[in-house]
């Protein structure tokens, strides 16, 4: 039986990077209080399709206005950590 990578993990190997977002807002009913929201997925740095794509959903479907992100991102897989060996072993 062949077991199936995780999705995650072979996104990375195609080359996303965990990216974190700190979104800060202001309160739909009290503008002038801003809350913090995380948000947190695998994406492609530096254009952060998935990220743009949340934000747009932010403005077009929720109340609270953006005031501003920050954005951090880390591979967590790098070239030299990973390589591909041409051999088997066997064990009796």
């Amino acid at each position: 039986m062949r077991r199936r990578a995780d999705a995650d993990f072979i996104r990375q190997l195609e080359g996303c990077s965990l990216a974190t977002a700190e979104i800060l807002y202001h309160m739909p009913d009290h503008l002038n209080l801003l809350q913090t929201y995380i948000w947190q997925d695998y994406d492609l740095a530096p254009k952060f399709p998935k990220l743009i794509s949340f934000l747009d959903f932010w403005t077009r479907e929720l109340e609270g206005p953006l005031h501003s992100v920050r954005v951090c991102h880390a591979q967590l897989i790098r070239p030299l950590e990973l390589s591909y060996r041409n051999h088997e072993l066997t064990i009796h």
